[in-house]
């Protein structure tokens, strides 16, 4: 047989991923690796899928997405006076598979092979991988802990070559909850704006935000819409994972153009499950206030939970629902210790050498992720065997 590609053999797989892998099987297991919500999806978008299908809607739709989801998601945007956007439904969104393929599109519609892509670490693994599948190269810009993980424009711009094309946000953050300051945002739009770079503003977390704040968003400088990849799903908001929609805002040749790409991944996304969508924008959207209480809720407990462990401790994440813990007293590396207490205590973390390279002011194998997406039952239980790990490693 010959040899497969490059890229196949060079692709990393995700130690999200691995870690899961690695608990199955085992029982009693408290699991905080995947983040994706706990909660059911809301009643009525599961109706309206289980009606499309009895209507005998099973067929393909435009490529586009059916026209009333983008008009609902159109409307959503115009509505929203803090993602500010106002989409043509007819030219400037594309349904896509998840957010998963509307960054993959993104990244290809723009990306030549050598070109660069600033990506802020730490971050969803599959950044880097997807930059690498485009023919890009990533370009890593670490957000330290003292500063809650958030960038430094500074060192953005530091970052920036000839070769540079664009730059990925997400705001809030996987893995840290980071919320991208207000005035961060502004001094990222400036660099934008001065070396005309693309911009994908990754947003999947944006209605899960805490302390009365809301997420800053780079859809509010009108002077960088043309440079702007918006990008969103139906996954966290509504909890949804596993109905697969997402959604992407640009303008109209970006997305004439992914939509070519996106005809020879997917053709186009099942019907039913684009008009439960459309039932979420009209009718859930108070559902997804209560779940962002709920995890308002679950990380306090958490936050205060991991400070009071000795050797551990956490910033307090500003939305989405990770906290990314300093393990850095226990003297041993991320997925060693994640291995560890699978072992001792059957709880799942991610280690942290998971969500990019290491710096010299930055060791990510110094942190693991955790999610806490789960019972406020599990949490407690949680903090307590690890609570019983730590007093037990310290006292030897």
């Amino acid at each position: 047989m010959k040899q497969i590609s490059d890229l196949a053999l060079n692709l990393k797989g995700s130690i999200i991923r691995e870690m899961h892998t690695a608990a199955a099987g085992m029982t009693d297991v408290l699991n905080f690796t995947v983040g994706e919500p706990d909660f059911v999806t809301p009643r009525p978008i599961i109706e309206r899928a289980f009606q499309s299908l009895n209507e005998g809607k099973t067929f393909y739709s435009q490529n586009r997405g059916i026209l009333l989801l983008r008009k609902a998601i159109a409307e959503y945007h115009t509505n929203n006076p803090s993602a500010p956007l106002n989409p043509d439904p007819n030219t400037e969104i594309l349904i896509t598979i998840g957010a998963t393929e509307a960054l993959q599109l993104a990244l290809l519609a723009c990306i030549n092979p050598g070109d660069e892509v600033i990506a802020l670490t730490p971050c969803w693994p599959n950044y880097l991988n997807m930059i690498k599948v485009a023919g890009g190269i990533p370009v890593c810009v670490p957000g330290y802990e003292e500063n809650g993980f958030s960038p430094n424009p500074e060192d953005i711009e530091a970052a920036i070559t000839n070769k540079t094309k664009m730059i990925m946000i997400n705001s809030p953050s996987n893995p840290t909850g980071c919320v991208i300051p207000k005035e961060t945002i502004a001094q990222i739009a400036a660099i934008i704006e001065k070396y005309d770079l693309f911009a994908i503003t990754d947003e999947v977390y944006r209605t899960i935000v805490f302390d009365n704040q809301e997420a800053a968003s780079l859809t509010v400088y009108p002077e960088i819409k043309d440079n702007l990849i918006y990008i969103n799903s139906f996954s966290k908001m509504f909890a949804m994972t596993g109905w697969r929609v997402g959604y992407t805002i640009a303008n109209e040749l970006l997305i004439d153009r992914m939509t070519k790409l996106h005809q020879n991944f997917a053709n186009s996304i099942f019907v039913p499950a684009q008009e439960a969508c459309i039932t979420a924008l009209e009718e859930c959207i108070p559902d997804t206030v209560k779940m962002q209480e709920s995890y308002e809720k679950r990380r306090n407990i958490i936050y205060s939970g991991i400070n009071d462990i000795k050797g551990l401790s956490c910033e307090k994440p500003g939305g989405a629902f990770y906290v990314f813990v300093n393990l850095s007293e226990f003297g041993m590396g991320s997925k060693e210790f994640c291995l560890k207490i699978l072992d001792e205590i059957k709880t799942v973390t991610v280690p942290g050498i998971g969500f990019g390279p290491s710096t010299e002011k930055l060791n990510l194998d110094h942190y693991v992720r955790i999610s806490y997406a789960t019972s406020e039952e599990n949490i407690n239980e949680f903090l307590n065997r690890l609570d019983g790990f730590s007093n037990k490693f310290f006292s030897k």
